[in-house]
């Protein structure tokens, strides 16, 4: 280990418990909830094996008027969750670490469709979850009915074997509700002065401690901003208020920033590594307990930074959690240039978003602990070795190869270009996304100390060079190419758009004039971001989209209404709810998406961001000549890197398997059924 990082591996005493290093792995969603408790033991428990201090469960509901499906989150409802519970508390334990659970209460941010219960708020509110329905107001027996379910969970929780129990008071869940005055407007003991709205929480705190506080320490969750302004809580008012009126009664704070999850889970688009200090770095001088935050971490030196200047005492991660579980034993063990850095995508969150179990770019087995087998750091190395050739060296090629020579094969990696990389070098060039490199430098990396792995730059091979090379499998990771013709998401029909520019000739170089247009029918990254490209480049832009939003799917990623803003900020003009119909000399016609009522605006350089065609052209004739031939990632079919990353990894996994292998499912018993 270097010794400038001796300091991350110091114990730290949390209330009754003792952590075993500074590296906690704060609270975060997995998709996986108290359906699939195997699953999520296995994730967790991974995470205490690759050297995490402290390791948190997800958001645990505390009773039924706290339901957030159709996501995944934990129940403790009553004693029959505590088996399930256990096995997480249990895998953690078995590595050494603390075992941390977030008991939640999402009041009027609950969307009930489950169990279909009214849900609860400070005050008569419109759910926050995008529901015609309203959330009832709390009365003061529903107040103490509520401490009674945190009290109750908190038990519950230590009988599972949990060490730290979560009072959760961020992200504009039911305590922090009751702690803004933008949602309390309650004329009782629990509104009004920040004292009263502060009452709950001082209660839910103090509750717990005393049910479980002889054993358990007990961490508050606070978000100490929620980014409205002086129209609610801010880090240098009430935010800062709340830390010294309740300094010392739990024993560990958990600070962050609110309002929408994104702002605490920000993308590397939009934010830098630590770019919550700003707003917590004053907790820790108000209070003799240990403190941690978030921050996207990577970089030792800057975990290294955080203890000694003093902004907390613990590494707080969620996602770089995520993107490497092994994160702090490679670090202990002198290998932190191994570290599967996190890339900020945010893939993780649109998991959670899309209601489906957790997945990252980085990290292809994430939340396949269980259902897979798969480890992060270990591989099966194949019965026979075989030699294999990788076409391409795009995101896809680069985690074949590395997989495939983890295993043992002998494998020769061709490129066609002079740099490997693939769409990795040209998305990761956009503003923002410098980043992504990340997954073509750590696969390059690891791929340089394989021995048996051999890489051939500027190699463009034919099918003939392919057949007379002599693998024993070909893998084609040959990636996509943006298509020319309209068709995406929206427009199924193919238009003729012969000066039309796809992305593909804006990274080539190609010539733009006049007023752009970029038509927008993919909805992920690629139409913004070349729009904030070309506007800072100086060019009037035009952002045309069929959806309601700019950059639609985005919202799954909590990057949307960044996007938007960004984009309205630098000056392009965002037309919505718009289909393309053609383009002629100096305009492009558009038709609105409900009416069908056409117009025509200025166009000098169209850009059309759609679709993608896999670039498979080597498949066919390789078939034919007998080849052993598989295609992987973009090639078979476009997607995010996030998914090319993944189908290889899948691929090189099964690699040799006489058939695929059948994911395993978490099913109930069936006693008595047929």
């Amino acid at each position: 280990m270097d010794p400038t990082h001796a300091i991350l591996f110091e114990p730290v005493k949390i209330g009754p418990v003792t952590a075993p290093n500074r590296f906690y792995q704060t609270p975060h969603a997995t998709g996986l909830g108290w359906q699939r408790p195997q699953a999520g033991a296995a994730l967790r428990g991974m995470k205490a094996e690759g050297g995490w201090g402290v390791v948190c469960t997800e958001y645990c509901s505390i009773h039924p008027t706290s339901d957030d499906s159709p996501h995944g989150f934990l129940t403790l409802w009553d004693d029959s969750d505590i088996p399930a519970l256990a096995l997480t508390a249990d895998a953690i334990h078995a590595h050494g670490s603390l075992a941390g659970i977030e008991l939640w209460h999402g009041g009027a941010h609950s969307s009930n469709r489950m169990t279909r219960v009214p849900g609860i708020a400070p005050d008569v509110q419109p759910a926050m979850f995008h529901l015609p329905t309203t959330a009832r107001a709390m009365d003061s027996s529903d107040i103490k009915a509520f401490r009674g379910w945190q009290r109750d969970a908190a038990l519950r929780a230590k009988q599972a074997g949990f060490d730290i129990i979560y009072v959760y008071a961020g992200h504009d869940y039911l305590p922090f509700q009751f702690l803004s005055g933008r949602s309390n407007t309650r004329g009782d003991a629990y509104g009004g002065s920040l004292e009263n709205r502060a009452r709950l929480l001082r209660e839910m705190i103090e509750d717990t401690k005393e049910a479980v506080g002889d054993t358990c320490a007990v961490a508050v969750r606070l978000a100490v901003d929620e980014l409205h302004g002086p129209r609610g809580i801010t880090s240098a008012g009430e935010g800062r208020e709340v830390i010294e009126m309740l300094a010392e009664l739990p024993d560990l704070w958990d600070v962050n920033i609110a309002g929408a999850l994104g702002n605490d889970s920000k993308s590397a688009r939009f934010s830098a590594e630590g770019f919550q200090e700003p707003y917590v770095a004053f907790v820790k001088s108000l209070t003799t307990k240990p403190v941690v935050s978030v921050g996207r971490f990577t970089s030792p030196e800057t975990m290294v930074a955080q203890i000694k200047r003093g902004v907390q005492d613990f590494i707080g991660a969620a996602r770089p959690s995520i993107a490497d579980p092994f994160l702090p034993l490679k670090i202990r063990e002198g290998r932190a240039d191994e570290i599967r850095e996190c890339i900020g995508c945010n893939m993780c969150r649109a998991a959670n978003n899309e209601a489906v179990h957790l997945r990252c770019t980085q990290n292809p087995t994430m939340a396949e602990e269980w259902r897979q087998g798969w480890h992060p750091e270990r591989i099966a190395v194949l019965a026979q070795r075989q030699k294999v050739l990788v076409v391409g060296a795009g995101p896809a090629g680069l985690e074949a190869a590395l997989s495939l020579g983890r295993r043992g094969a002998e494998v020769s990696l061709a490129e066609a270009g002079n740099t490997l990389g693939g769409r990795i070098l040209r998305e990761s060039t956009l503003p923002g996304l410098g980043t992504w490199v990340r997954v073509r430098d750590w696969r390059a990396h690891m791929i340089g100390k394989l021995p048996n792995v051999q890489v051939y730059p500027a190699s463009e091979m034919t099918a003939d060079d392919i057949a007379d090379f002599g693998a024993d499998h070909v893998v084609l990771a040959t990636g996509s190419r943006w298509r020319r013709d309209g068709i995406g998401v929206a427009g199924m029909q193919a238009l003729d758009l012969p000066k039309a520019l796809t992305p593909d000739d804006i990274f080539a170089g190609a010539a733009v004039s006049g007023p752009v247009v970029i038509y927008d029918d993919d909805h992920y990254f690629m139409g913004g971001a070349l729009a904030d490209r070309l506007r800072a480049q100086g060019h009037d832009v035009t952002y045309v989209t069929p959806h309601a939003t700019a950059s639609s799917w985005t919202a799954m990623t909590d990057e949307q209404g960044f996007v938007q803003a960004k984009l309205l900020q630098a000056g392009v003009k965002i037309v919505v709810s718009h289909l393309l119909l053609g383009q002629d000399a100096g305009a492009v016609r558009l038709a609105c998406a409900y009416t069908g009522r056409e117009e025509e605006r200025p166009c000098g350089t169209l850009i059309v961001a759609t679709g993608r065609i896999p670039v498979d052209d080597l498949f066919a004739p390789l078939l034919a000549a007998g080849v052993a031939v598989s295609r992987v990632g973009d090639c078979l079919q476009p997607s995010s890197i996030a998914d090319a990353i993944y189908a290889a990894h899948r691929f090189a996994r099964g690699f040799g398997a006489a058939t695929d292998a059948v994911l395993r499912r978490e099913k109930p018993p069936l006693k008595g059924m047929i």
